[in-house]
């Protein structure tokens, strides 16, 4: 039985994606943190049409950032240290992130246009979690059960009333804890494979 979840291990670990960065991962948890503080001091609760506007544009900068930071990590990783097998393994990844990625965006700028902004961070959370559900063979395995509570919160949120989902501690306090843990495990897995 030890030999089996060994071998069950070894093939973990041969399947996970090295071009994540620990860094980058817990810095954008930074930018979520920093980008609710920005909204507790413009919006800390929208309610009108240019609030729910002012709140999108903070998230939407943060969400710019933290991709940027997060891709152009993997893209840094994948020009200088990268094997063939690696590179191939960035495809995948890519391509299990891409339809929650462009699914959150295309709900997220449908929601403003109708000025339904209560439904984002619910939005925001699911499509979050779904993209970390579909590339859980390459993430820390820690960072399921992460990727689980996303995928409840934003349920979750689709339910609550607007000033609690709206609140300026949701996005920053659920963003900022998980990406930094995700962070962490990543740092702690490159840490132990070495």
């Amino acid at each position: 039985m030890l030999d089996i979840a060994e071998v069950r291990d070894r093939l973990a670990q041969s399947q996970r994606f090295r071009g994540y960065s620990g860094i980058a991962a817990a810095v954008s948890g930074g930018f979520a943190v920093v980008a609710g503080i920005v909204q507790a001091r413009l919006v800390p609760q929208p309610v009108t049409e240019h609030e729910g506007g002012l709140y999108f544009s903070v998230w939407l900068v943060c969400c710019a950032a933290s991709l940027i930071l997060n891709y152009g990590a993997i893209a840094h990783w994948f020009a200088s240290d990268a094997s063939a097998r690696e590179r191939w393994q960035t495809r995948t990844v890519g391509l299990a992130l891409l339809p929650a990625l462009l699914l959150g965006a295309a709900l997220s700028f449908a929601l403003v246009a109708a000025d339904l902004f209560r439904l984002l961070p619910g939005v925001w959370f699911g499509c979050y979690g779904v993209g970390l559900i579909a590339s859980r063979a390459m993430i820390p395995r820690g960072a399921v059960p992460i990727a689980v509570a996303f995928l409840v919160a934003g349920v979750a949120l689709l339910f609550v009333p607007g000033p609690l989902a709206l609140a300026w501690w949701i996005p920053s306090i659920g963003f900022g804890a998980g990406q930094i843990a995700i962070g962490a495990m990543i740092f702690a897995e490159r840490e132990k494979s070495v």
